[in-house]
């Protein structure tokens, strides 16, 4: 596989499932998918990847086809069967046509051939990921902002909006699930990586300090607190991609 010197950062905030019998490849590729900001769950076997699929809600499964000891292929109709379907890459040993289609069939939403470069993967995870959420272009605007889940930006009237990596996060993700209600414990999921310690009051913690900060630059109140069900972006601000 080839690598170059420098991660691409693009791509929305997802939580990942790698599922890859190979330690060597397994390793490379969770830490470039960590080091571009993605929460990953790795498994070396099939089964130990359907264990994983069926305890948590990810936004994308990337999948080695023909895992050692395992049917791949089967693992993959398995995992795509489930609903809802989570989106899969499908990683093939060779570029064979024959191999692509297969995937293709199987329920894979994209196929990717060995050897690969790691920015061809995160652009293909970015892709899956803005389709699953219904956002084919990386530019989303609601409430007066505007949003680049490429660069992880966020602009008001031209100026970017100061933000840290984890308020990014937290606003990124509600935009994407525009309208719907979304639990204390999808944000804790989705934002927050499995090594930190979480307090009873981090999530609420977080959204205040998101609110207060658009506030006091003037954003209209964006997110609406539903007691005792969560956090949702405000209907009449719902987002709409560019």
């Amino acid at each position: 596989m080839e690598l170059s010197n420098e991660y691409n950062q693009s791509g929305l905030f997802v939580r990942v499932c790698l599922i890859e019998d190979s330690p060597k490849l397994r390793r490379v590729l969770e830490l470039g998918l960590r080091k571009s900001g993605y929460v990953v769950d790795t498994a070396a076997t099939g089964t130990d990847g359907l264990w994983q699929a069926e305890g948590c809600s990810y936004d994308v499964i990337i999948l080695e086809a023909h895992l050692t000891g395992d049917k791949g292929l089967s693992v993959l109709r398995e995992l795509c069967s489930r609903r809802p379907p989570t989106p899969m890459l499908a990683l093939a040993c060779d570029s064979s046509p024959e191999q692509r289609i297969r995937c293709l069939r199987e329920g894979a939403g994209d196929c990717l051939s060995k050897p690969f470069a790691l920015e061809d993967l995160l652009v293909r995870v970015n892709c899956l990921v803005r389709r699953k959420y219904g956002c084919p272009s990386p530019i989303v605007r609601f409430g007066g902002l505007e949003l680049n889940t490429n660069n992880r930006t966020v602009q008001r009237d031209g100026s970017i909006v100061e933000l840290t990596p984890r308020e990014y996060r937290l606003l990124e993700y509600l935009a994407m699930n525009q309208g719907k209600v979304i639990s204390r414990s999808e944000i804790e999921e989705h934002i927050y990586n499995d090594n930190v310690e979480l307090f009873s009051n981090v999530v609420e913690s977080a959204i205040s300090t998101l609110r207060n900060k658009l506030l006091s630059l003037g954003v209209a109140p964006l997110i609406q607190t539903r007691r005792g069900l969560g956090y949702v972006l405000h209907l009449s601000l719902r987002a709409q991609s560019a």
